[in-house]
């Protein structure tokens, strides 16, 4: 994956990602539309197909809902680094297919152009020439986001099984 960073930074929450005012839809081309609207709004307009949102601490925080990685990822984002993670964010993500890995000390800035190999964890930041160690995916959640999202993976293999490592 490779694409140009946005870049944000602490404790931005779920309400932030898309405000609770746009959350009673299905329709997730809508959540898209209003994606980070509240902290950027230039977001949409910028983004494009397969960009990086890169945050610092506890990205994702707030409530548990599932449609601020699905705004994320319908608006184009590809991937989204963070230092850390909010659990429950995290794993939402990993389930409805959005990549999301943890770089604890990244230097990725606003424009730059990172490079990222998913199942090696590697972050390339190709203005510093620096390359970063993610915190690794287990691999039932790189075949979980290979596979689109949970639901395809159980469409595919049925019944979650351990893989022997």
């Amino acid at each position: 994956m490779e694409g140009k960073a946005h870049v944000y930074g602490d404790n931005i929450d779920t309400d932030r990602i898309i405000p609770g005012k746009y959350t009673k839809t299905l329709d997730t081309a809508s959540l898209a539309a209003h994606v980070l609207e509240d902290l950027d709004p230039e977001f949409r307009q910028k983004v494009k197909v397969g960009d990086i949102l890169v945050a610092g601490d506890n990205f994702g925080c707030g409530s548990s809902r599932e449609q601020a990685p699905i705004a994320l990822k319908v608006a184009g984002v590809g991937v989204v680094v963070a230092r850390y993670f909010a659990r429950i964010f995290f794993r939402n993500a990993i389930n409805i297919g959005l990549p999301v890995l943890e770089v604890p000390d990244h230097d990725i800035e606003a424009g730059d152009t990172v490079t990222i190999d998913l199942e090696k964890g590697e972050v390339f930041n190709q203005r510093s020439g620096k390359r970063f160690q993610a915190t690794q995916l287990p691999s039932v959640m790189i075949d979980i986001l290979n596979a689109g999202g949970l639901v395809a993976y159980l469409r595919e293999h049925g019944t979650y099984q351990l893989k022997e490592e």
